[in-house]
């Protein structure tokens, strides 16, 4: 019987986890099993989870002891949307007490209901005309109260240090002064401006906000105004309008995922949804071309391991979908471009908004060191060595430091 496979860490220092297991199994499907006349448990066999495995670890300290435990749910249970796939796996038992749902093994039945990115890696690669080294993203800083000339000028200084791709800050909502049709014209306009200059293709992200209801509208009238990308607060809305928004066949951007108000729901060891389901299966499932996660380098940071599994969930290739970019985000500076392309790869969209801004010569500049770090780094050249040539880079290592 075709299931979908939902792995879970459960901590208690006196629980029989095989007994809690089956509880789960049952609780979460039938609701009630023993009790059953052998008629109505025959007729109800098919929708009975079933417990897959439990491997208890024995802490060494009180509140340590932990299981993890694999539980079978028949597809049969639950319709092909991610919401009803939360539910089914994780509704009530989210507030059972220390439970973290860890993995979904997610069945080619269920699978069949959701596309994937429209894009993805190679997808934006190709809009890009960039196959063979890493993209380089900045990010609008102190947006809010700005009218169209500041928010294009700011555009233009960002385009001009050689980025690849320029984002709204998640925070930027529909205003008076910079709606969503008036920023995305001036800036895809400034963006065919610049490019004469770098010889670079831009992709803007324009900031997808407000009413469900009103959402592929907005984001229709966007494209209709030259959007060629989308940022979108998917946690805040739910993955099933991301994914919406993703197969809709007359929106044909690429989407990038934000991972506003993740933290409440991967932070905490032993409670939520693990980082990489949360921020990685689940944003690559429902759509996302690309998805911004705390980088375990600067400000907002996440454990080296964690984000890893982010980055295997968006790559892996057992998910029979195209794969999704990863944007490590927050205190990015150029002297940390070795270091994310030893963890990530050049399938990475190098991401930075203080790093670039604040550079003591400007954001041009700011922008430029980073292309120059990205260099140096594809030709496997020391960045100190790379900077007594190039001015940029030397002034951001002097105020961030290199290589670690």
């Amino acid at each position: 019987m075709s299931q979908c496979i939902a792995t879970y860490r459960i901590y208690d220092d006196q629980a029989d986890f095989h007994k809690k297991a089956t509880s789960i199994a049952v609780g979460m499907t039938v609701g009630s099993w023993t009790e059953l006349p052998q008629a109505k448990r025959d007729a109800m066999q098919k929708h009975l989870g079933e417990v897959v495995s439990v491997e208890v670890h024995e802490g060494w300290e009180p509140g340590s002891r932990y299981a993890d435990v694999r539980i079978g749910y028949p597809d049969i249970n639950f319709s092909r949307d991610i919401p009803a796939l939360l539910v089914t796996v994780f509704g009530k038992i989210s507030m059972d007490g220390r439970i973290k749902l860890t993995g979904l093994e997610l069945s080619p039945e269920f699978m069949s209901g959701f596309p994937g990115p429209k894009f993805g890696i190679d997808g934006i690669r190709d809009l890009l005309g960039v196959h063979n080294r890493p993209l380089l993203m900045s990010i609008f800083k102190s947006v809010i109260g700005l009218n169209a000339d500041e928010l294009r000028d700011q555009f233009i200084r960002q385009a001009l240090g050689g980025v690849d791709l320029i984002k709204d800050d998640e925070i930027l909502f529909e205003n008076e002064l910079t709606p969503i049709e008036k920023r995305v014209k001036l800036c895809i306009e400034a963006a065919r401006e610049t490019e004469q200059t770098t010889g670079r293709k831009l992709l803007y992200a324009a900031n997808l906000t407000g009413r469900t209801s009103g959402l592929r509208e907005r984001a229709l009238r966007a494209i209709d105004a030259g959007a060629n990308a989308l940022l979108f607060n998917v946690l805040a809305y739910g993955y099933d309008v991301l994914h919406e928004l993703a197969s809709d066949p007359d929106i044909q951007v690429p989407i990038m995922a934000h991972p506003s108000m993740a933290g409440a729901f991967y932070q905490a060891q032993h409670y939520g949804i693990a980082a990489p389901v949360l921020l990685g299966q689940l944003m690559r499932i429902a759509g996302a071309d690309l998805v911004l996660f705390p980088s375990p380098y600067g400000s907002v940071t996440m454990p080296r391991e964690e984000n890893l599994a982010i980055r295997n969930e968006l790559h892996s290739a057992k998910l029979d979908v195209k794969r999704s970019m990863p944007v490590p985000s927050a205190g990015i500076h150029p002297g940390l471009v070795p270091r994310i392309l030893r963890d990530f790869g050049s399938d990475v969209v190098v991401n930075a908004g203080g790093g670039i801004h604040g550079h003591p010569m400007g954001t041009e500049a700011g922008g430029r060191a980073f292309v120059q770090a990205i260099d140096a780094a594809m030709k496997s050249i020391p960045l100190t060595e790379y900077a007594e040539q190039h001015q940029e880079l030397k002034a951001a290592l002097d105020i961030w430091g290199g290589e670690v």
